[in-house]
């Protein structure tokens, strides 16, 4: 149910907004900007990890109206090269595993898969994935906050939003703007600065289409390392990864 224009806030969300910090637009508060990095060192301090990822996109139709779309991640990683992520959505299933010498995309539904050897990190891993084939890994920042490539030094504004609870854990809230996004992004309290919810907001279409993920984490958890390894299923078929054009100019 909406509110209308002019309803009355319940007494607690009036509190909550009274006390909520007003942002100060086109200014970069330092301390929003070393969260991310005290969580990007975190992050890459983590060596093997499981993390689920909930998501809910919005594609804009052509006379403005927004439609929601959900999906599913799981990644299991253990650094500095070994990963496997499942995506599942109603339109589409696919996974993604390397195991620091092959790089293999497998579409379930279809069964095709494609096989590429490489040999790097994880972080390029997911940038080789994104520029030559087009394949977009989820929570890809992820491996790159902590590193020089997290671009934390672009921002228009940065700023503290307060605090809020993400399932059970106290998160503290930040909200950045860059160029063509809005996004924000709560960290949970303590030691243990993990990325819990991530909201990000398209300012390059009028439209502003908008996606959140809520984020679990299950750090140092035990994985097989068959988990790694692509053995095709019966019927599976191997076909050519095609890379993307290069870039004129």
């Amino acid at each position: 149910m909406l509110l209308s224009t002019g309803a009355t806030l319940p007494a607690w969300a009036q509190n909550a907004a009274a006390s909520a910090p007003t942002a100060q637009m086109e200014s970069v508060d330092p301390e929003a900007v070393q969260a991310l990095q005290t969580m990007g060192n975190y992050l890459q301090s983590l060596k093997r990890f499981r993390v689920v990822t909930d998501h809910t996109g919005e594609r804009v139709l052509a006379d403005g109206q927004k439609l929601q779309h959900d999906a599913h991640a799981t990644l299991e990683v253990d650094r500095p090269d070994h990963l496997r992520a499942v995506m599942r959505s109603a339109r589409s299933e696919r996974e993604i595993i390397y195991n620091g010498k092959t790089a293999t995309l497998f579409a379930p539904e279809q069964k095709y898969y494609a096989s590429v050897q490489y040999k790097g990190t994880l972080a390029q891993l997911v940038d080789e994935l994104r520029e030559r084939y087009g394949v977009e890994l989820p929570l890809a920042d992820l491996f790159a906050w902590g590193t020089p490539e997290a671009k934390t030094q672009k921002f228009d504004s940065a700023m503290y939003a307060g605090q809020d609870y993400i399932g059970n854990d106290l998160c503290d809230h930040y909200a950045y703007r860059q160029a063509g996004i809005d996004w924000q992004i709560w960290i949970a309290s303590g030691d243990k600065p993990l990325p819990r919810k991530i909201v990000v907001t398209r300012t390059d279409d009028d439209a502003r289409p908008q996606s959140v993920s809520l984020v679990s984490w299950q750090p140092g958890i035990s994985i097989k390392p068959s988990t790694f390894e692509f053995k095709p299923p019966t019927g599976a078929k191997r076909i050519d990864a095609i890379q993307i054009p290069a870039k004129k100019g």
